[in-house]
């Protein structure tokens, strides 16, 4: 466009260097005469990508509410108010939250037994944490510690943790954190004195040992080292399991937090119960069902609305278009399609089992007597409905949501949205051609008015010069 105005500018300025004799704007004449040449092309291109561009937007829009309906519903299944919510009655013995894609189902019982430890020495006193530790280099080896064996670890690498010249018991307590092992340090104020407390992970294979090299020439970092049944500090905790009981079952894990002992649960242990079991157990969804199914109905008919909006035969965007007539025609049929082939003779299968109509404009509508009877007959059988599996409410809105948008496939929203795509490219490459071709016009047409102002320019002047002539052969 830059180059277009240049080029516009500098004929109008060549045509008025010429005298521009005939008083037309040869220039603006010239632009005029090229767009008028083009125009209908033009505004045929213009009007096409425009139909296209809403054509993409109302697609687009479409299709991202199916996406948002089936994602929604789906983290609902999951993790939200639809997920079967676990109870446990003893609520100081553990907490219980879902975990994984597993939904549990019936009722456990928990029994802890102990709580998972973690190994735990001192040193002996100093006087302070200001007082000197030594020099040299402290090891940490990994395994099974107690008061009287160490069996290592060797597939876990010794830790060599350096100690600087000078250093305080303060210090040795932030070089053995800064090295990250898993085994923390911290200087404890005791009745005895100032002690150096260091601490690993849960789990009975979390113990650990540690070795002293010291510097010759500044000693003292041996009095840290600890051993099994070496006498030098003191085992305050040795490294243990957790060890508890599901339905009897005696269990153990390596900490305190616990998956896969009850499937699809985590538990997180507190305290031990021996001798007096606490049950497990899950809610009911129903209100969330209900909830839920009103949620569900007001999503599809907000989408049936973008739907009829869209495909109006006189002003919708997709009127023509394929996948939208797909997804409507899907729509129609969604209520007393077959959602769940597996259930039991006379259990739920179906939306409208649930309450879920279809109206005549294409609308949704929920029966709520209709629900509440399906929930006091069969609620295990309507829960059965909201689930994360192959059948089922959340596989039926997903898979259409899928569909919608395949772009492999011409019948569905985004097969069209890839066409309007392709096209409105071509188009815009039509724009950029037919503007090549206005400016290419325009500029001949320019050149040659130059051409034609410059000769009606010289005529005048001759004409001008005669003129004169004539009236001074005249003049008495």
């Amino acid at each position: 466009m830059e180059t277009a105005r240049t080029s516009t500018s500098a004929a109008r300025s060549l045509v008025s260097q010429l005298g521009a004799g005939s008083g037309v704007d040869m220039a603006a004449l010239a632009e005029n005469i090229a767009a008028a040449q083009f125009a209908a092309r033009t505004d045929r291109l213009a009007m096409r990508s425009e139909a296209l561009e809403a054509s993409i937007s109302a697609a687009s829009d479409l299709k991202s509410m199916m996406l948002s309906l089936a994602s929604s519903l789906g983290e609902r299944i999951r993790f939200g108010d639809l997920s079967p919510q676990p109870r446990i009655a003893n609520g100081a013995v553990a907490t219980v939250a879902l975990s994984g894609p597993v939904r549990p189902q019936g009722a456990f019982s928990l029994e802890v037994l102990a709580l998972a430890r973690s190994q735990t020495i001192a040193s002996a006193p100093f006087a302070s944490a200001a007082s000197a530790a030594g020099a040299g280099t402290l090891t940490l080896r990994f395994g099974a510690a107690d008061a009287s064996g160490f069996a290592e670890d060797t597939s876990r690498p010794p830790v060599a943790i350096s100690i600087a010249s000078g250093a305080t018991l303060a210090d040795v307590a932030a070089a053995i954190n800064g090295a990250r092992t898993g085994v923390s340090a911290y200087v404890a104020n005791t009745v005895d004195g100032t002690r150096l407390v260091l601490k690993g992970a849960d789990g009975a294979a979390n113990g650990f040992v540690l070795d002293a090299a010291e510097d010759p020439a500044e000693p003292g970092l041996g009095a840290l080292a600890w051993h099994p049944a070496s006498g030098a500090g003191e085992l305050l905790a040795a490294a243990s399991d957790a060890a508890f009981r599901v339905d009897g079952l005696d269990m153990t894990a390596p900490g305190n937090i616990v998956t896969g002992a009850i499937p699809g649960l985590r538990l997180t242990l507190g305290a031990t119960n021996a001798g007096a079991p606490t049950g497990i157990a899950f809610d009911k969804p129903d209100a969330a069902i209900r909830s839920v199914m009103q949620d569900l109905t007001a999503a599809l008919n907000e989408i049936a609305g973008a739907l009829r909006a869209a495909t109006d035969p006189r002003s919708g965007e997709l009127a023509n278009d394929p996948g939208a007539r797909a997804l409507r025609q899907t729509f129609a049929n969604l209520a007393s399609a077959l959602i769940l082939p597996g259930a039991a003779e006379g259990a739920p299968a179906r939306l409208v089992d649930l309450g879920l109509a279809t109206q005549r404009d294409g609308s949704f509508v929920l029966d709520p007597a209709r629900l509440e009877a399906a929930l006091a007959r069969d609620a295990d059988g309507v829960a059965a409905m909201f689930t994360t599996g192959l059948r089922g409410i959340y596989a039926t809105i997903d898979s259409l949501s899928r569909r919608a948008g395949a772009v492999g496939d011409p019948g569905s929203l985004g097969g069209s949205i890839a066409r309007y795509d392709r096209e409105l490219r071509k188009v815009s490459a039509d724009l950029t051609t037919v503007a090549e071709q206005q400016e290419a016009m325009r500029a001949r047409l320019t050149a040659r008015f130059a051409v034609s102002e410059n000769r009606i320019g010289s005529a005048q002047s001759t004409l001008s010069f005669l003129k004169n002539q004539i009236a001074a052969w005249n003049a008495p």
